[in-house]
């Protein structure tokens, strides 16, 4: 499939589907940011959502995160780092933290595949949870 340039453009819907992913720092579904959108574009469906979600995401302006649910989460940092995912809740968080290109070089040593980059996830129980489950 040809991808269309026009597509591609920068409307004002994907501007701000856009602003409101880079406005919050929840990594959201699709549903949400609809939810968030319609409240500027009153008019805009979810299909356009989903399908601007998908441009912004070829274009590199997003990253799509899925951890085995059944949704994607989206986000609007596109600098590698790392996230957090909360079992509870499903909460994801940024770690903020440098990159570790030192596994890089020793996954390339190891196997002899060169590394790109890599995608690391943290698994736990955020605050909110942590401090739900001690005061049970």
């Amino acid at each position: 499939m040809t991808s269309n340039p026009r597509s591609h453009r920068m409307t004002k819907q994907r501007r701000v589907i856009l602003d409101v992913l880079r406005d919050t720092d929840s990594h959201p579904t699709a549903d949400w940011l609809y939810e968030q959108v319609r409240r500027i574009v009153p008019r805009i469906s979810l299909g356009t959502v989903y399908r601007n979600l998908r441009v912004l995401k070829e274009k590199g302006d997003i990253q799509e995160l899925n951890y085995g649910s059944t949704y994607s989460r989206f986000d609007g940092k596109t600098e590698n780092h790392y996230h957090f995912v909360c079992l509870e809740c499903a909460r994801i968080g940024d770690v903020l933290l440098p990159l570790s290109e030192d596994i890089d070089k020793k996954v390339t040593d190891s196997l002899g595949w060169q590394v790109d980059f890599h995608r690391l996830e943290f698994y736990g129980s955020c605050p909110d949870c942590t401090a739900k489950e001690k005061a049970q």
